[in-house]
């Protein structure tokens, strides 16, 4: 079982950083996808992604084009506001690539027609535009684990200096 959390060109260090964070808390793997808008060297992208660098895989492409190609065949899922389905919809499999598009543009459209029946939407009012990349992120690699039952996470809250007193129902 494993999660793959694909970005496409990301433009914003911040964004970068708060999803390797979300996949190192996950265990995912990270695949960047070039040209970024930011050098990997960024103060921003570090102290976003704070000491769980360490706990990261990331695995860089030259291109999208690239990108595409070597994972011929993977399960691969666009998140886009223009898909027709809903991201709780679909069954994930076992391993999945979860892809998300450039804050500023997206995914480009040629590449949504071409997998039309594995692009997805987070819902929202008609109003927005968008969710922040690093919340869509978020969400839909929670949603995997859900189906996962969550499997091989923490399986109960700790506290540091306390101790629970009632169990939680």
């Amino acid at each position: 079982m494993a999660l793959h959390i694909v970005l496409l060109e990301p433009e914003i260090p911040q964004n970068t950083g708060n999803i390797a964070r979300t996949c190192a808390a996950l265990g995912s793997e990270l695949h960047l996808v070039h040209p970024l808008g930011f050098s990997l060297d960024s103060r921003y992208l570090k102290r976003a992604g704070l000491d769980y660098w360490h706990l990261l895989k990331i695995v860089q492409w030259d291109s999208v084009t690239q990108f595409l190609e070597h994972n011929k065949g993977a399960a691969l899922w666009f998140f886009t506001t223009k898909a027709p389905r809903t991201y709780v919809e679909v069954n994930y499999g076992d391993d999945a690539y979860l892809v998300f598009g450039k804050e500023s543009a997206g995914i480009p459209e040629e590449i949504l027609v071409d997998h039309r029946r594995n692009c997805l939407r987070i819902p929202m009012i008609d109003e927005a535009r968008s969710l922040n990349l690093s919340n869509s992120v978020a969400i839909a690699a929670y949603e995997y684990h859900r189906q996962k039952q969550f499997e091989g996470m923490q399986a109960s809250g700790r506290l540091h200096r306390l101790q629970w007193t009632v169990e939680c129902q």
